[in-house]
């Protein structure tokens, strides 16, 4: 009998949204039959031999606690550790690192922040590898313990892959990298779908020092060089081909294009996911014929607590993606204490997350904090078609149609709240005091650590409760991002200098008068499509490259499926036709610059945007025409004419009349 808790998951600047559905298979899986490697992990590479200890495995000085963290054992009750947590994060954060992590060498420092500088340091002095956290702990217990399940896109095949085999192939795929010139520090562009080669890869770049950023596999050239170029990636990691939902997808194609623009880029390592043939060029290298040379040993380095672990590039509203820094131990006991206790996981669990390794859901709660724990992971290749709800807003009708139907009415639906900012949960209904209420469509409690207010425009914290304004997190916690890639002021301008000495999320919430905490929606132009979170500026550009289009303005709007969509308004220069042809050239435009997801389901067609008299374009009007929420405009007097609200709402109406009539 097979138990099951749904999380919906609201990450990457999120709403309090199902933007990825993860679920946890508590005691057992029901298996459909497992098979040995398939493509996309090396066939030809022999299994380790542990025997008393194995070669490949790697003991390091401080080893982990096998029973619950002093700090929880001590304060058995939610109220009792979120006091302690607020009160006295040093001891709290300095007991959990000490004994949910495997440490080189102690820290001295539990951490030194300052919000007011975005200065952000936890457990200065210590010494550890991620990968011997996630790996060689755990292949020293329980060595055929499985780590991945790998659920393929073809129906009913799955592959299992142990711990040991994991660290393996690990190790191999790290001696691949040193082999061809990847150094400690040096970053390393991931672009492949979910698959445990995936998985080694990231792992393979923390047991050498080296930074991985992933990068959606579906993102196009364009976006790829662009996010290759500013990390200034030295070698790229890909597949042959992707498959998904039944389609190949030309991923090498796509790599071949990007690094024609990539001066930094070396080599690329190019496994094979299809036994299809494809093109090799100068700079690439079969990565399965390259690891099966190698050995299976690979030391681990042992890196700074403060070190770079990734980057992950996510959309701001500026249109620039920015590159998201995050470090090795804050970030990975925050991930490993977050996955265990919201979700309450145990010995021996199988813990189920659909999200992509390409956003911040995959990093956390696919591949880091699983691995540390030493659960079960499963990997979903494939597309989420049933059910599909990544991105629905969770109001109360969609979280009981998922308790009922999907959950059959035994499931907690946990609906969270967090970002790729903050590395992890932040907010949740669980973990909680025994038997305490989970309300349907909110994320309700703070975290441990985790000490959330509400500011309004002024910069004053709202008090008391049935309230509204802009979410603050007070003090700063082990898992949040260090600092934008070579741009630290612009995470400062972000992040801290909206509402000086606090973290500023970005997103409005609701406090309910039971103290809760329900997730409203943005604050700035970022939309959310299918579970993909994209500033409206990157449209904006990307359109900008029309030559008929000197001007546009993109917004989001309620999708029924998507949960979000894009809809642009854009201005035609003179004399040209508003015809099919031009609309077709401007979805191209998209794909080929951002991706297939981000073309607009809508374009409109309009004289001139509503504008301010100092230029800026008012979307929110848009907005309110979009959603036919007319009746209360708002504060107009900005606007430079007020006429050109009729202009665009007629506009809209025939637009929406033309849909409904074809």
């Amino acid at each position: 009998m097979t138990a099951l808790s749904l999380c919906a998951c609201g990450s990457g600047g999120g709403r309090g949204l199902l933007r990825n559905l993860c679920w946890s298979l508590w005691v057992l899986r029901r298996s459909r039959g497992s098979q040995s490697w398939g493509p996309g992990l090396p066939l030809q590479l022999p299994r380790p031999l542990l025997g008393g200890g194995s070669p490949g495995l790697w003991v390091a000085r401080k080893r982990v606690s096998s029973a619950a963290p002093a700090v929880l054992r001590s304060l058995n009750t939610y109220a009792k550790l979120c006091e302690q947590a607020v009160r006295e994060p040093q001891v709290f954060w300095g007991r959990l690192a000490r004994d949910t992590l495997v440490w080189d060498t102690p820290y001295h420092t539990v951490e030194d922040c300052d919000f007011s500088q975005g200065k952000i340091n936890w457990f200065l002095g210590g010494q550890l590898n991620v990968s011997v956290n996630c790996l060689d702990q755990h292949v020293q217990k329980s060595p055929d313990r499985i780590a991945l399940i790998w659920e393929r896109d073809e129906p009913g095949t799955e592959v299992k892959i142990t711990y040991r085999e994991l660290l393996e192939t690990t190790c191999r795929l790290a001696n691949t990298l040193k082999k061809h010139g990847v150094h400690r520090g040096d970053r390393v562009a991931i672009y492949m779908p979910v698959s445990p080669l995936a998985v080694a890869a990231m792992l393979a770049c923390a047991r050498i020092g080296a930074v991985h950023t992933v990068i959606f596999a579906g993102f196009s050239a364009e976006s790829l060089s662009g996010r290759i170029n500013d990390a200034k990636c030295k070698v790229v990691i890909t597949y042959n081909q992707g498959v998904r939902g039944g389609r190949i997808i030309e991923l090498k194609k796509i790599v071949d294009e990007a690094v024609k623009n990539c001066p930094t880029v070396k080599h690329v390592l190019v496994a094979q996911r299809t036994d299809n043939k494809i093109p090799m060029g100068k700079l690439d290298v079969p990565l399965e014929e390259e690891m099966a040379k190698e050995n299976p040993v690979c030391a681990p380095e042992i890196m700074d607590s403060e070190d770079t672990l990734f980057m992950l590039y996510t959309s701001g509203s500026t249109g620039k993606p920015k590159g998201l820094v995050h470090t090795q131990a804050g970030y990975l006991l925050y991930v490993a204490v977050t996955h265990k206790h919201v979700f309450d996981i145990r010995q021996g669990d199988v813990f189920g997350c659909v999200a992509d390794i390409g956003w911040i859901t995959g990093h956390s709660y696919v591949v880091y904090g699983p691995l540390c724990n030493g659960a079960t992971s499963v990997l979903f290749e494939s597309t989420p078609i049933y059910p599909n709800a990544v991105g629905e807003p969770i109001n109360q009708e969609a979280w009981e149609w998922l308790y009922k139907v999907v959950g059959d009415s035994r499931c907690t639906v946990v609906d969270t709240w967090w970002q790729t900012e903050t590395g992890g949960i932040c907010i949740a209904p669980r973990p909680s005091e025994e038997g305490a209420e989970i309300l349907p469509g909110m994320a309700m409690r703070p975290f441990f650590g985790i000490t959330p207010i509400l500011v309004n425009e002024e910069g004053k914290v709202i008090e008391g409760d049935d309230v509204s304004g802009a979410l603050c997190i007070t003090q700063a916690w082990p898992g949040m991002a260090r600092t934008i890639y070579g741009d630290h002021q612009r995470f400062i301008d972000a992040y801290f200098k909206v509402y000086p000495g606090y973290y500023f999320s970005g997103d409005g919430a609701y406090r309910t008068e039971g103290g809760y905490y329900q997730i409203t929606g943005r604050m700035d132009d970022v939309i959310n499509i299918s579970g993909h979170r994209l500033g409206t500026a990157e449209i904006e550009d990307a359109m900008a490259n029309h030559p008929a289009v000197p001007e546009s303005a993109v917004i989001g709007y309620p999708h029924d499926i998507k949960g979000e969509a894009a809809y642009a308004f854009v201005v035609l220069k003179d004399n040209t036709d508003n015809s099919d042809i031009i609309m077709n050239e401007l979805k191209s435009i998209v794909a080929t610059k951002i991706a297939k997801y981000a073309v607009p389901d809508q374009i409109l067609v309009v004289k001139r945007l509503p504008k301010t008299r100092s230029g800026k374009v008012m979307r929110r009007l848009l907005r309110k025409i979009v959603t036919d929420n007319t009746e209360d405009l708002g504060d107009v007097t900005s606007l430079e004419d007020p006429s050109v609200i009729s202009e665009i709402l007629n506009a809209y109406r025939k637009h929406k009349a033309k849909i409904s009539a074809s």
